[in-house]
């Protein structure tokens, strides 16, 4: 994905808390991402939450995540989002260990 230049663009960072880890959160939301054409990762922290970090349309993101939390609302108690400039590092959607 091209950098900031592209209108509508944006990176996010969330930060999802809860029992989102050992239930397939990350697979669900790699699925989701792959298929709203978001780039980027998802991994599992330390301290029990999941950080999501990607970069897509503004529509993907929001269609991304609403799905995201249909699919897994009964895991998820809070989110935190960060929107931050695009960097254009990612090359695809990925399960970071």
């Amino acid at each position: 994905m091209a950098g900031a230049s592209k209108e509508g663009v944006e990176r996010r960072e969330v930060h999802f808390g809860g029992r989102v880890q050992g239930v397939g959160f990350r697979y669900t939301a790699r699925g989701l991402a792959q298929r709203y054409g978001l780039v980027g990762y998802v991994q599992n922290l330390s301290d029990g939450r999941v950080r999501l970090v990607a970069e897509g349309t503004t529509a993907n993101w929001d269609r991304m995540l609403a799905t995201l939390a249909e699919e897994m609302d009964r895991f998820i108690q809070n989110t935190d989002v960060q929107i931050g400039p695009v960097t254009g590092e990612f090359a695809q959607f990925e399960i970071r260990r």
